[in-house]
């Protein structure tokens, strides 16, 4: 709960909604304790004074009623009836969306025709419809409010239910002997409440203004009771000449309406999970750029290089170095493995080469990324889009993600193309079989017709290497492209990229936590920890004799087939949070070799030859490892 409010205090405009709403829901509980004159009680000798008026701090009606103590009453009134209507309208759409969606089928069919059918009237008809049925009272248009926004609340609920209904969670409840009541009160109601809560806080507001506008219609508070909108209603005919009787009771409705709003949309942002981490607005086009030491001088080391780069996300007063100065680089014709543990900073880092990190909460504080010598780091974004899949083109992990899920796969080879150069229909057709084959997809001429859905996990992440390969690029960054793959798709995808590596004298990096797969593949591999490389060289001499200790433990925990018994080592302890990096060697808490020096003073990457581990006591001494 601390942590929503802290999530939720961070939306300024949601903060300001919420301290508002709750000084007028403060006001409107007082009300029965204040000093004020009776609302119901006339003086039309004393009507329309105007504000500030001695007896009458907002002036009064056309009756000569006290207008600030009926716009207390009223907005007591209001508050409740549209509380009450987001209630019952909450309750009874999340019981018809919950039992729809959770049984499927007929029941499902029935019910949803039903809402259809209420959909299709306009609510604000459906609304007044009601109420001519019921008669005119306030309790009626309660009901007539609530009725028209259950379907809002069916549907919306309906969807969730259906995805969450057919987890793996539920189906284990169900082989657990649980009835289909107690499934949905403790398996899919909990799921579904966040959703609920979004809902109500952003609908409420709407209720509270239906309710309104039936009032000020005559249909729902009757005379003498007032509320918001039969304040408005009585006040209509003296628009002109006494502003003042429609203008108090307007700007409540205006208020109480905005705050909760404004509220409802910050309890949506802080409950979604997937806003969690600060970026409460939409990604910049392109990382953004905060370079405060000098830029670092090319060395041309190669096709790409990497110097010094260092990627924070900023996180309210948090900072995450997740990339805290690498240097990588990468020739043509050759494949680069950077390996290392999950949240080591390897995607970080390829996505930070073309400007792809999220922004907010990503920067790139400091260092280079060349490409055939040019900088682009801070490159203007028309330029980056230019090179991004033309010149560097990337693999990523998941293709079922990658892939849109409602565009059939050759469709999306040719946007691929045409993102970069205009070309017939016919053409990109042909290109897009071409690329099919061209990674080994049988039956190409048919297959561009398929759905990712239709396609095996292997046959996907070929299609993503075809979308990569579509502009003919110099560099490919293959982000973990095998990790969900089983062991014969995988070998197939790597000797795939390795012919096509040959072939076309492309240039690849190649992210993993797999040591065998960087042995089949990579001339060179890298390792990362803690956001930095620990060790660097060709991949054979750093597979023979690992000097890093992370290294060799890492190495160690790989099992061996055919080589007999062997106890795997695993590595104890967890990486250290990036925010608060430790003194010295950030791998020393989990090093078996680890010394008092280890933790004093910064560690610098030291180079011998075609080698460079960051250790002051290494497994193999430097210069033994790099002969």
């Amino acid at each position: 709960m601390i942590a929503f409010l802290k999530l939720l205090a961070r939306n300024r405009l949601a903060l300001a909604g919420g301290i508002v709403l709750s000084l007028v829901v403060l006001l409107a509980l007082i009300t029965p304790l204040l000093p004020l004159a009776e609302p119901n009680v006339t003086n039309t000798a004393a009507r329309f004074q105007k504000p500030f008026t001695e007896g009458a701090l907002l002036g009064t009606d056309h009756l000569g009623r006290d207008l600030l103590s009926r716009l207390m009453w009223g907005t007591r009134l209001s508050l409740a009836v549209g509380f009450a209507a987001a209630v019952v309208a909450a309750t009874l759409g999340a019981a018809i969306g919950i039992v729809a969606g959770f049984y499927g089928g007929r029941t499902d069919n029935l019910i949803m025709r039903g809402v259809d059918m209420l959909m299709a009237f306009p609510y604000i008809l459906l609304a007044l419809a009601i109420v001519a049925a019921l008669g005119p009272g306030l309790f009626n248009a309660l009901i007539a409010v609530a009725a028209v926004n259950v379907p809002f609340f069916a549907r919306n609920i309906r969807g969730i239910t259906v995805g969450i209904a057919h987890k793996e969670f539920v189906d284990a409840a169900r082989l657990a002997g649980l009835s289909n009541t107690r499934i949905i009160l403790t398996e899919i109601l909990p799921n579904v409440i966040p959703v609920i809560v979004i809902a109500m806080s952003t609908t409420i507001g709407w209720m509270i203004l239906e309710t309104a506008g039936l009032s000020f219609l005559g249909l729902g508070s009757q005379p003498p009771q007032a509320d918001l909108g039969s304040m408005l209603g009585e006040a209509r005919s003296a628009l002109i000449t006494n502003p003042h009787t429609s203008v108090v009771p307007g700007i409540m409705i205006l208020i109480i309406v905005m705050s909760i709003n404004l509220l409802g949309d910050g309890v949506r942002d802080a409950l979604d999970p997937r806003l969690k981490s600060g970026a409460l607005s939409r990604p910049m086009a392109a990382t953004l750029v905060n370079r405060k030491d000098p830029v670092p001088a090319a060395e041309g080391k190669g096709l790409l290089e990497v110097q010094d780069l260092q990627t924070q996300f900023h996180v309210k007063d948090r900072v995450y170095r997740a990339v805290g100065g690498v240097s990588l680089h990468v020739k043509p014709g050759e494949c680069l493995g950077v390996i290392g543990e999950s949240g080591s900073g390897k995607s970080v880092t390829a996505l930070s080469v073309m400007g792809l990190v999220a922004s907010p909460p990503g920067v790139i504080t400091g260092g280079a990324v060349r490409y055939a010598g040019e900088d682009l780091i801070g490159a203007p974004y028309r330029k980056l889009r230019e090179m991004r899949g033309r010149n560097v083109a990337y693999i990523f992990q998941d293709p079922l993600a990658t892939l849109h899920p409602l565009y059939k796969v050759g469709d999306q080879l040719i946007e691929a193309i045409r993102a970069h150069r205009p070309i017939s229909k016919s053409e990109g057709q042909a290109r897009a079989i071409e690329l099919l084959k061209a990674v080994r997809i049988p039956n190409a001429e048919k297959r561009i017709t398929d759905y990712p859905h239709e396609m095996s996990g292997g046959m996907r992440q070929r299609v993503g290497i075809a979308m990569a390969l579509a502009n003919d690029p110099d560099i490919i960054i293959a982000d973990e492209p095998t990790t969900a793959l089983d062991v014969t798709v995988q070998a197939q995808i790597l000797s795939l990229l390795d012919d096509l590596r040959r072939s076309r004298g492309l240039a690849i990096v190649f992210i993993t936590h797999d040591f065998g797969v960087v042995g089949q593949l990579c001339d060179r591999v890298a390792v990362m920890y803690a956001g930095r490389i620990v060790e660097e060289g060709p991949t054979q001499s750093v597979l023979e004799t690992p000097t890093h200790p992370y290294t060799a433990r890492l190495m160690a925990c790989v099992p061996e087939l055919g080589e007999g018994k062997r106890r795997l080592e695993a590595i104890p302890g967890l990486p250290p949070v990036v925010d608060k990096l430790p003194e010295g060697c950030a791998f020393a808490d989990r090093c078996d070799r680890v010394q008092a020096d280890c933790r004093q003073g910064k560690i610098d990457l030291e180079r011998e030859g075609a080698r460079a581990v960051r250790c002051i006591h290494p497994v193999t001494p430097l210069k033994e490892a790099a002969e």
